[in-house]
């Protein structure tokens, strides 16, 4: 009621004043009187339209902001995930570095592949790779990376191959301690644990030693990297030691491996250490 009666006097004034045009440009005493009667209505009244049309303002200018905040997540968003993909290139990058390095410290042919997936059973612990037959791949080859043997060639296609991982428990490899050139076979536990059997009591093998391929057993080549000695036991009644090693291949995080496509037992594999 109100408003409409603020406008109604609006309406008056605005009548009275316009009925002074061609007289006096000043108000008489009657316009005075209204003027300080309705005046202060007015001003409630153009606070009021003010204050909704600073509202409608805010109310569209808080979309705008709103509208640009999604354009900027959005653009962020997209900016994380070219930086994801920059380090993961980074990263391939300097991982294919130290497989190149290691490829050319190894005498036989070597052929490179990508770890494409997982053994699909699950009764094993193996992996498939991007290279088979046409490549030149055939059973027992054995496959290595950068830091050690990853493991042998068990299954083959024109196309794929499928790795039998040394931390398989149906896995053995002819190893040397070597620091004390003891022998033994490795043979898988889990996927971070391996163990050395049939090393004598005798031995002086302790932790941190580091385990190598012997060259015997018709697979590997003799001195690539298997793992090293986390702990030595003595087992009261045993003719050996138990012994737990650590592969030196991290399988949780293996990407790109190296088929050796020869069997030459007799090649020696020497690690190039800076």
């Amino acid at each position: 009621y109100k408003i409409w009666f603020g406008i109604i006097a609006f309406g008056f004034v605005l009548f009275l004043l316009s009925s002074n045009s061609g007289r006096e440009i000043t108000w008489n005493s009657a316009e005075q009187l209204i003027i300080e009667v309705t005046a202060p209505l007015q001003k409630l009244i153009n606070q009021s339209i003010n204050s909704t049309r600073g509202f409608w303002y805010n109310y569209f200018d808080l979309i705008n902001v709103r509208q640009d905040n999604k354009h900027l997540h959005s653009e962020i968003d997209a900016l994380k995930m070219e930086n994801t993909r920059y380090r993961d290139l980074l990263a391939t990058h300097k991982r294919m570095q130290e497989l190149l390095k290691f490829t050319n410290s190894i005498k036989p042919p070597v052929i490179a592949a990508q770890v494409i997936g997982l053994d699909p059973t699950g009764w094993f612990k193996s992996i498939i790779i991007d290279k088979g037959k046409n490549a030149g791949i055939s059973l027992n080859m054995p496959v290595v990376n950068a830091d050690g043997v990853v493991g042998k060639i068990v299954s083959t296609s024109p196309n794929y191959a499928k790795v039998l991982l040394v931390i398989d428990q149906n896995s053995s490899v002819d190893c040397l301690v070597q620091r004390t050139r003891d022998r033994g076979m490795v043979k898988g536990l889990s996927s971070v644990i391996s163990k050395m059997d049939y090393v004598v009591k005798r031995s002086d093998v302790v932790a941190d030693d580091i385990i190598i391929t012997s060259g015997l057993g018709g697979i590997f080549p003799k001195g690539l990297p298997v793992g090293k000695v986390l702990n030595v036991k003595d087992v009261q009644g045993k003719l050996f030691k138990d012994i737990k090693i650590i592969p030196a291949v991290d399988f949780s995080k293996l990407e790109e491996v190296l088929v050796i496509l020869k069997e030459d037992t007799s090649l020696n594999y020497h690690l190039e250490k800076e």
